[in-house]
């Protein structure tokens, strides 16, 4: 490999001091350095050979004599007279064992050993001695770990710093090189006036070149062809526009010391993924087989509320953040997000709700999860837009009163004063999750950037606040005239993803009819419970509240018709049209090990084809359920208004009008339901 190219500076004391700083131009001054009676100076430090060699201008004199740095009549170290000292750095793999070895003594055993892991106050990544601490720490970390003394935050700490100090730091290619080379630095000893002029001059033109360069290159990517946001992307991290000052021309990045970064960097982000995944939570064999099935429409999360043992939001919220990746996308604290989680699920418990409760905000999630993995729908989003869908399905109903927004209202509850009657509950959902957010000990937010972080909460905010019921008929509305828009350019993605949620949490009556019913069981157990408390409080009845005078089958019936149908189709719809725009038309070579893909904590994946797209058009599990269990309420109806004529003929006939119809038909219909559940138990067993 040729040398490397001399480069001309100024010799004064900055100069010297950042020559001795350079990883890359270091040349150090050793006591027992030895000068010879002729032009060349020869040294030897840290395995390498140094040789200095004096080049006077007009005759060859003594080295030592033309080369004095400090003379008479010299001012700030500045030479009265030109010339040029040229030092030879001369490699050989004999020393040493080439720059990669070193040789461990009791020193350096003592500096790992007095290393204090937990230590806040480091350098900066883009400091010259950040790339030492970095090394220091990581070897410290070594021994530690043989001694089994390390914490698990302390180790994620410091993974992290030297993962930014890889980053930062710029590996020349030659310096890594074994061969024996020469490297030569020219140090000019022209006057000060000359030399500063000669620097501008060629800062000036190097700036310039450098910009024209940039400029070329980014101007090869069409503004269309690409967001902004990856624009802004490519500029700071590719032309260092946005950070710190540019590098020199002759210390252009070579091919393999970029690879060699890379690959240091996949090494410490693989550690830090194992350590993630392996310090956060184990999840039960059963749990896990459950979770094989969360792909499928008819998931069923009552199953996994029985194996978790009552944990089912806990557990799938972190199997979902893992499988997407957003858990080391966003360098999410393993003990912060348990400790989240933990208090989310707690939440959801605090009211004893036979409905709203952590078993519907996991269906809630799953349902979400199939709009976006299953769909396509994710290929239409960034990675924040996931998280913020994603956690706005975990804390939509976060501690949810088990009563209306008109409960509220019509009893003036310090909830409905707080938020002047509007959204009461949403808001409230929002506030609480939010205020969560901001302890130390479950912020998973706490890595955001500002600008990430307000991009989340915006998105969250509008996508609880659209389940407010309210505003359901408004919602389809602007939906169905963002629909006529010819492409995805102009559609709202929090509009789009708003309605997404909404349908995922009326969704119960569009899965299969054992999970549907018992929902709807669970439902009106919480709307009676409401009318319980109307009563005492002398408010009337609230809509399907009366325990004696509702209606099932026939509400849900209206409640498909009216309300879940329509949506799940303009829904459907809205699928339609961004798989179509935004699946391309074949998969690309994945550039990982399907083995590498899987690992916890790996890069946000993104099906090509998911399995729920039919060539441009998203398949629709709910629709044939949602025509059976209409069939089904419809002919529960029937049984029902047969069963109200019965007793109330009976009743006529008799004279008795101390009897309740309404309970009396109740009763009836829970015994053929319980025989329905115990026929439909025995088929599902003989199959």
């Amino acid at each position: 490999m040729a040398a490397s190219r001399p480069t001309t500076m100024g010799v004064t004391k900055e100069n010297l001091h950042k020559s001795n700083s350079d990883p890359v131009r270091r040349v150090r001054h050793h006591p027992k350095a030895r000068a010879s009676s002729v032009s060349k100076c020869y040294l030897t430090l840290d395995g390498y050979s140094y040789v200095i060699v004096a080049s006077p201008p007009e005759r060859k004199k003594d080295a030592l004599e033309e080369a004095a740095i400090t003379q008479p009549g010299s001012k700030n170290g500045q030479l009265a007279k030109q010339g040029s000292l040229t030092i030879l750095r001369r490699s050989s793999s004999r020393s040493l064992g080439g720059r990669g070895s070193r040789v461990s003594s009791h020193s350096d055993e003592d500096l790992l050993d007095a290393a204090d892991l937990a230590q806040d106050a480091l350098p900066s990544a883009d400091n010259p001695d950040a790339c030492e601490k970095a090394a220091l720490r990581l070897r410290s970390l070594l021994r530690a770990l043989q001694k089994g003394e390390v914490a698990a935050s302390v180790l994620q700490q410091n993974l992290q710093y030297a993962a930014e100090v890889l980053e930062s730091t710029f590996l020349d290619d030659s310096s890594r090189c074994e061969e024996t080379q020469d490297r030569a630095i020219t140090i000019s000893l022209e006057p000060s006036s000359t030399r500063k002029f000669k620097k501008a001059s060629a800062r000036d033109k190097s700036s310039r070149r450098q910009v024209g360069e940039e400029d070329d290159d980014l101007s090869e990517v069409e503004p269309d062809a690409v967001p902004q946001e990856v624009r802004e992307w490519l500029a700071s991290t590719f032309t260092r526009q946005l950070s710190t000052a540019r590098r020199r021309t002759d210390e252009k990045p070579k091919f393999r010391s970029v690879a060699n970064a890379i690959r240091a960097g996949i090494f410490v982000e693989r550690i830090y993924r194992r350590l993630s995944s392996a310090t956060f939570l184990h999840l039960p064999p059963e749990v896990t087989k459950i979770l094989k099935r969360v792909d499928d429409w008819d998931f069923n999360v009552w199953s996994l509320h029985e194996a978790s043992t009552n944990t089912p939001l806990r557990c799938l919220s972190y199997e979902l953040l893992n499988r997407y990746g957003l858990l080391h996308k966003f360098k999410m604290p393993p003990a912060t997000l348990e400790t989240f989680l933990t208090q989310v699920e707690n939440g959801y418990q605090k009211f004893k709700n036979p409905y709203h409760n952590n078993v519907h905000a996991a269906d809630v999630l799953q349902t979400m999860h199939y709009m976006l993995s299953q769909t396509g729908l994710m290929n239409w989003l960034n990675d924040i837009e996931i998280l913020a869908t994603l956690m706005a399905a975990i804390i939509h109903d976060y501690e949810h009163t088990g009563t209306t927004n008109n409960f509220h209202v019509m009893s003036g509850s310090e909830t409905a004063l707080l938020y002047n009657d509007r959204a009461v509950l949403e808001n409230h959902h929002i506030c609480a999750a939010f205020r969560l957010l901001r302890g130390e000990e479950s912020n998973v937010l706490i890595n955001l950037s500002k600008e990430e972080y307000r991009e989340f909460r915006s998105l969250v905010i509008e996508m609880v606040l659209a389940t407010d019921m309210s505003s359901h008929f408004q919602q389809i509305k602007a939906l169905k005239a963002m629909l006529t828009i010819p492409d995805t350019s102009g559609f709202d993605k929090a509009k789009a993803l708003s309605l997404v949620l909404h349908c995922c949490d009326i969704s119960h009556p569009s899965k299969e009819w054992s999970l549907h019913e018992r929902w709807t069981t669970q439902l009106l157990e919480e709307f009676f419970r409401q009318g319980d408390k109307e009563r005492e409080l002398g408010l009337p009845y609230s809509p399907l509240c009366d325990r004696n005078n509702t209606l099932v089958a026939e509400s849900q019936i209206g409640f498909i018709d009216f309300i879940v149908e329509p949506s799940m189709g303009v829904c459907g719809d809205l699928l339609d049209k961004v798989a179509a725009l935004s699946i391309p038309a074949t998969p690309p070579i994945s550039e990982e090990p399907q083995k590498q893909q899987n690992e916890p904590g790996g890069p946000i994946k993104r099906p090509v084809r998911p399995s729920g797209v039919v060539g441009t058009e998203v398949r629709r599990p709910w629709q044939d359920h949602l025509a059976t269990n209409k069939t089904r309420w419809k002919e529960r109806a029937a049984k029902d208004a047969e069963l109200r004529a019965e007793l109330a003929l009976a009743s006529n006939v008799n004279g008795d009008t101390t009897g309740n119809p309404s309970e009396d038909n109740e009763n009836v219909i829970k015994e053929e339901d319980e025989k329905d559940i115990i026929n439909e138990a025995n088929e599902e067993n003989a199959e």
